[in-house]
């Protein structure tokens, strides 16, 4: 594996950074709770102004407390399709990309494209949390289950051959239908809350990830980190970050923000 490290990233780069996005799933969190180090990072980009949005392959139910209690602007679920954030009143707020036809249509397609899987593996499970998906599904092959490589590509292709699209995470496959994706949502999160075009600021913003489902973030963004863990799938992925820390998980995230947090103090004392 050769990357960049961390320290690497050019100080005027970092001091121009006004925004995170960032995965959840083993970025964030270490064994499916947010690590101490993580949590106070979050904080410490809110105490600095800084919006920060969370782009999760994680469904909306399971989404919704973290939403209510991170201090985080926005919770993109389900690959793209589901926002949550908190009011001004404290009250949870949800959105969706795809209108309530269209989910109830796809919801029928995707349960069948499940059995399917299941039925070819008998021994796939779908994911802990797919009571709480609305648009997409799950098969577990790392979080509670354990799929080899070779069962995994299967998965993929069989979500592929019912018209889905697929992605694989650190911890799940998921399926889905319609043109969505992280990158898709991170655009409609920040049209949506901030009221901007991230396309047109792209360099100002920088995305944490770990898995093979942040390629397409990692290759749109001039600034893209990946936690340490991400060695995990080095080989296996189509676009790399342009830097790595040295922490695992919520540490790795932690140094991301570190590291914008401290070039923009060097650059308010210049």
């Amino acid at each position: 594996m050769t990357h960049s490290p961390l320290s690497d990233w050019p100080l005027a780069a970092r001091a121009r950074i006004h925004g995170v996005l960032t995965d959840i799933d083993d970025t964030l969190t270490t064994d499916g709770a947010i690590t101490p180090d993580a949590l106070a990072a979050l904080h410490a980009l809110r105490a600095a102004g800084l919006p920060v949005f969370a782009i999760t392959g994680r469904p909306a139910g399971w989404s919704e407390p973290f939403a209510r209690a991170w201090p985080v602007d926005a919770i993109v679920a389900e690959n793209g399709a589901v926002a949550l954030w908190r009011a001004a009143d404290g009250a949870l707020q949800k959105d969706w990309l795809q209108d309530e036809a269209t989910r109830n249509a796809n919801f029928a397609r995707l349960q069948a494209v499940a059995q399917r899987v299941l039925a070819e593996l008998p021994h796939a499970r779908l994911s802990q949390d797919s009571t709480g998906r609305e648009t997409d599904i799950a098969i577990d092959h790392s979080e509670f289950a354990h799929l080899h490589e070779a069962d995994i590509r299967r998965v993929v292709a069989l979500m592929r051959e019912g018209g889905l699209n697929a992605t694989v995470s650190s911890i799940h496959i998921n399926g889905w239908i319609g043109e969505h994706h992280k990158l898709e949502g991170a655009r409609w999160i920040v049209r949506q809350r901030l009221g901007r075009d991230l396309d047109a600021e792209i360099d100002r913003w920088v995305y944490v990830g770990d898995s093979t489902n942040d390629a397409l973030m990692f290759g749109h963004f001039p600034h893209s980190v990946g936690v340490a863990n991400i060695a995990r799938f080095w080989d296996q992925l189509a676009q790399r970050p342009r830097y790595v820390t040295s922490g695992e998980r919520g540490a790795g995230f932690a140094e991301v923000a570190q590291a914008v947090l401290a070039a923009r103090t060097a650059g308010a004392r210049a």
